[in-house]
């Protein structure tokens, strides 16, 4: 949709449309008058009307326009679709020939990346006639582009739309032989982020004031480190509390039952004393059905439900400082680092590869190192929850 605006530099009206898939701005020299407004809005309505019927000429009605160049190279990309395709149609072809590999949560995030923003910049251009300078300008203009709610979109936002144009870009190079022109783009710098775990003192805090229906999950939370989605998909047959293992074979995305993050999130938790307990009571509530944690209807939970109506508002309401559940499953790795457990231990509960990400994440809270077999920990989160150790 085509729009009349002002540039405060010089107070003078311009023309914003967009043509091919580009946008365009065309300065006037009229100013702001409702006079010089119905005049332009006769010329936008010509414009918009003319591009529908393909019948728009650039040149004919921008003559001295710094935009013809760029115009006149997509113009010369469009008659060579029969030698290779535009970017949308590769795009396409990429998506349909990728996506079998992919979690549908990660499917979404594709199809969203593409269809709001790539395929709307790119998608007109034969693929093998954009430059790096459009990437670059790509990246800028995401750079200055902004949200529903006002606030700019975040490097790591950022950057996942560059890693989807490289890969794109990747595979189109090969299959049409021609050189990527991603070549020596970076990503933005993204700022690391602490972790940010919780000390004994609020986890007692949390699970003494925690919802009396909410009191295992955070339990079981704060004491296996699993991820949001294991836990709300762990169904009573991955549960054996004769061998006190917990097997994470798959995970609940967006509603959805997949397979786990990656093969070595395939794994068997051990089960501490609070978390043996916790399942134990839910297996009182639920243990007839086929999820451990479910909400009012017998369905798995949501965890933005759960987050946003009795995660946070806790929080609030103990003065504890507000963090996502997902600092649970960090907790979970410092507690047994504190308790001396052994890395590689760690690791497999956690369900990571090696201990690289162990001591990459969480270097600060290693203390020296003892013990393998998680006895420790057991020992430690029996003295948070101040109970005794029962005979087995």
């Amino acid at each position: 949709m085509a729009s009349i605006n002002v540039r405060k530099e010089t107070g003078k009206l311009y023309i914003d449309f967009r043509y091919r898939n580009v946008r365009c701005r065309e300065q006037t020299d009229l100013t702001d008058t409702k006079k010089n407004r119905e005049r332009l809005q006769k010329l936008v309505d010509k414009i918009e009307a003319e591009i529908l019927l393909g019948q728009f000429d650039y040149a004919a009605t921008f003559p001295n326009s710094s935009m013809l160049k760029k115009i006149r190279r997509i113009d010369a990309a469009t008659e060579r679709e029969d030698v290779t395709p535009t970017f949308r149609q590769f795009a396409k072809i990429w998506y349909d020939e990728k996506s079998v590999e992919w979690r549908q949560s990660y499917k979404v995030t594709v199809e969203g990346i593409l269809s709001q923003r790539v395929i709307h910049y790119f998608g007109d251009f034969a693929i093998d006639s954009i430059t790096k300078a459009q990437i670059l300008d790509f990246r800028a203009e995401l750079a200055n582009s902004k949200k529903k709610n006002g606030k700019p979109l975040s490097k790591s936002h950022i950057n996942r739309h560059l890693k989807i144009v490289k890969a794109i870009f990747d595979e189109a190079s090969e299959r049409y032989s021609f050189v990527s022109p991603y070549k020596n783009i970076k990503l933005l710098n993204v700022p690391k982020s602490d972790i940010q775990p919780f000390t004994t003192e609020e986890i007692l805090l949390i699970l003494e004031n925690v919802r009396e229906d909410f009191r295992d999950y955070f339990t079981v939370r704060f004491f296996t480190g699993l991820r949001t989605g294991e836990l709300d998909g762990l169904k009573w047959r991955y549960v054996d509390f004769d061998n006190r293992l917990i097997y994470i074979r798959e995970t609940l995305v967006c509603g959805q039952e997949e397979y786990t993050k990656n093969d070595f999130s395939q794994r068997d938790v051990q089960m501490n004393e609070p978390v043996f307990q916790a399942l134990k009571s839910m297996e009182q509530r639920t243990g007839d059905g086929t999820f451990v944690f479910v909400n009012k209807c017998g369905k798995p939970l949501d965890h933005n439900a759960v987050t946003k109506r009795v995660w946070y508002p806790l929080l609030n309401h103990l003065g504890i400082p507000k963090r996502n559940p997902y600092q649970t499953r960090h907790t979970a790795a410092t507690l047994w680092l504190a308790a001396g457990e052994n890395p590689t231990w760690i690791a497999n509960q956690m369900g990571h590869a090696n201990t690289e990400m162990l001591f990459r994440v969480y270097s600060r809270f290693v203390p020296n190192l003892t013990r393998k077999d998680g006895s420790q920990a057991d020992s430690l989160f029996l003295r948070i929850l101040n109970q005794p150790r029962p005979n087995k």
